[in-house]
């Protein structure tokens, strides 16, 4: 994941940074070629898997309309020369790739106006040997109203634009904060209201929305006084998750989740079982496995973890079978040596399951080391303990970021010296 510029108080930034998602791990990039202006509130889409497109954007004392294509293999940027009309400066703007072109919408332009606009740019598919050019669209059907700070969503023959800031009133002028979902069909090329099964998120504007599967995720925002932290699915009427949406779920809960929403989905996780589920399509993007089989707690040996044994290996460098005992047991004495030296922020997203479930493992050794056999009663035995706290959880998915930091304290002290 590339990220370009931003904001950091007053001051505009114009540093370029990568987050690797194999190690999650941020490194900043020595970039050269055209290299852009410092900028906040620019917008960019990925162009295939090489090339990154900007545009637009407001660097402290005027709005731009300059276009950057960015190459990820060898960080070179590129100034595009645009011929023809322009659209206006802008910032807060959305733009996305689609096939061939990349879409404009919306935004805030020079002198302050909010807009509503639509435009289209030809020639970034190096292939097509197109002249780069603008042409402004203007399309049938229940258009958006003027705005900024939205989001534009691309999915399938779809594009869904959610919320986002205008302004209304005549001779005195007010902040408007929206939650509407508004299609752009691409087949019909026209805008198209979507109507919602219950009561939408509360309005707001700067927050994502990712589409993933079926289902598009919404995270956080900002409506004029409130952040919010809460995340929210939209999906298709027949998603298992939509019947645990019966009633609606509170609104406005400001830099919290939503509680309510979270338990419901987690069961409705569950029930899901088909093949293009968005958590399992999450998770494969993410690399981090997560398994819903069932409530209770299952605790299986380390040679039957085939993740914790295919995690071992790649420390040892060597491809191990449940037949080869002596490099088994290596396998899982490296990479508890491993875990042993880490620190929270250094641990993978993707190693936290292995991590937990052998913790788990060496809770349930310890508990009967220390009170035989009887296995039935360890429910008992943690009751009110502080320690141990994780041995419940039935998968990783259950953790909390701020958790990671006191399991890896509690497993280490439960490795054997």
């Amino acid at each position: 994941m590339f990220i370009f510029g931003g904001r950091f108080g007053s001051r505009r930034l114009g540093d370029f940074w990568v987050l690797d998602t194999d190690i999650w791990q941020w490194s900043e990039l020595t970039s050269f070629g055209d290299l852009p202006s410092p900028r906040d509130f620019s917008a960019a889409s990925a162009i295939g898997n090489q090339k990154i497109v900007m545009y637009g954007g407001w660097d402290g004392k005027k709005w731009l309309s300059d276009v950057y294509v960015l190459d990820t293999i060898s960080l070179e940027w590129m100034e595009l020369s645009v011929t023809g009309s322009l659209p206006p400066p802008r910032c807060g703007h959305t733009a996305t790739m689609v096939e061939k072109r990349l879409l404009v919408y919306g935004g805030r332009g020079g002198g302050g106006p909010i807009m509503s606009d639509l435009w289209a740019l030809k020639g970034l598919i190096e292939e097509e040997n197109e002249t780069p050019g603008w042409t402004q669209l203007k399309l049938p059907g229940q258009a958006p109203s003027p705005r900024c700070g939205h989001t534009v969503t691309s999915g399938g023959h779809y594009l869904l634009l959610f919320g986002g800031h205008g302004t209304g009133g005549w001779l005195s002028r007010y902040d408007i904060y929206y939650n509407d979902c508004i299609v752009l069909d691409r087949l019909s090329a026209q805008w198209k209201r979507l109507p919602i099964g219950n009561e939408p998120p509360a309005a707001r504007a700067y927050h994502s929305l990712s589409h993933i599967g079926s289902r598009y995720l919404l995270f956080g925002g900002f409506d004029g006084k409130l952040t919010y932290g809460d995340i929210w699915w939209l999906v298709p009427e027949e998603d298992p998750i939509a019947k645990w949406f019966i009633e609606p779920p509170p609104k406005n809960l400001p830099h919290k989740g939503m509680a309510v929403a979270n338990d419901n989905i987690q069961s409705a996780f569950k029930e899901s079982q088909r093949e293009d589920d968005a958590i399992t399509e999450l998770q494969r993007r993410l690399g981090v496995s997560v398994s819903l089989s069932g409530p209770g707690l299952q605790i299986i040996d380390e040679s039957d973890d085939k993740e914790f044994i295919e995690l071992g290996s790649k420390l040892i460098g060597e491809k191990v079978s449940n037949n080869e005992q002596g490099l088994v047991s290596q396998t899982i004495e490296v990479l508890r040596g491993h875990w042993r030296n880490s620190t929270p922020s250094s641990i993978p997203l993707k190693e936290l399951g292995p991590l937990l479930r052998d913790y788990q493992r060496l809770v349930t050794r310890h508990h009967l080391a220390n009170n035989g056999s009887d296995f039935q009663h360890i429910e008992s035995w943690l009751s009110g303990k502080e320690a141990h706290k994780f041995y419940h959880l039935n998968n990783v998915s259950q953790l909390r970021m701020d958790d990671i930091p006191k399991l890896l304290a509690e497993y280490k002290k439960l490795l054997p010296e």
